[in-house]
């Protein structure tokens, strides 16, 4: 995890949990989020849930809404969908260290 969000947190939460989390510590009801986010309360408490992912577009407004640092917040997004995706694949471990070679090398040699 981050240092912002280790800060926060004793144990690897999700993406809901994390939201779900801040908006307690707002204050602010479910209905009274979902509105500023501009989506149903039940999809936010899906969310919440972990139940339906949210997209990266609802994940940046989360963290303008809720006070998150953004690149913060998109690393728990991004690592948390990658790690659905690969949780069942015995060579999990070795496909993260080979996709952390790949990201180097197209980040070294993309125009």
């Amino acid at each position: 995890m981050t240092t912002f969000i280790k800060a926060k947190y004793s144990r690897i939460k999700s993406i809901g949990e994390i939201i779900r989390a801040y908006r307690e510590e707002k204050g602010m009801l479910l209905r009274q989020l979902a509105a500023l986010m501009d989506i149903d309360s039940a999809i936010l408490s899906k969310i919440e849930r972990s139940e339906k992912r949210a997209t990266k577009e609802q994940i940046i407004k989360f963290a303008d809404v809720l006070g998150i640092n953004q690149n913060e917040l998109m690393i728990q997004y991004l690592s948390e969908k990658n790690a659905y995706e690969i949780a069942d694949e015995i060579t999990a471990k070795q496909v993260l260290k080979v996709a952390e070679k790949k990201v180097e090398y197209l980040k070294k040699n993309r125009k």
